[in-house]
């Protein structure tokens, strides 16, 4: 299921990784598990990634055997203010979800 903010913003791919590392901020995660689990494939990740890096968006935070770890830069003014978007668009998305009248079944 979709995200409330990839529902208003889009399915993107680059939209799919930040929702993800956004909802998951807490760990830090390989590129092989964030395009998994973001739905992404791993080839077009690799096709943003590195400006994502550049950007300072992503920050790589260690690495596990061969694997290199990375999660959201929250510090980034970029990234700052996506968050402060991000989080408008769900509180929106969620008065306005909460607002439509339930569609009651009757009882047969």
């Amino acid at each position: 299921m979709k995200s409330l903010f990839l529902q208003a913003y889009g399915d993107t791919p680059i939209l799919r990784v930040l929702d993800f590392l956004i909802t998951f901020e807490d760990y830090d995660y390989s590129m092989k598990d964030i395009a998994k689990q973001a739905n992404v494939g791993y080839t077009t990740l690799k096709s943003f990634w590195k400006d994502m890096e550049a950007r300072n968006i992503v920050v790589q935070t260690r690495k596990v055997g061969k694997a290199k770890m990375y999660k959201l830069c929250k510090e980034t003014p970029e990234v700052k203010k996506f968050l402060t978007f991000y989080w408008f668009v769900i509180e929106t998305e969620t008065e306005r979800v909460l607002e439509k009248p339930l569609a009651v079944k009757s009882p047969r």
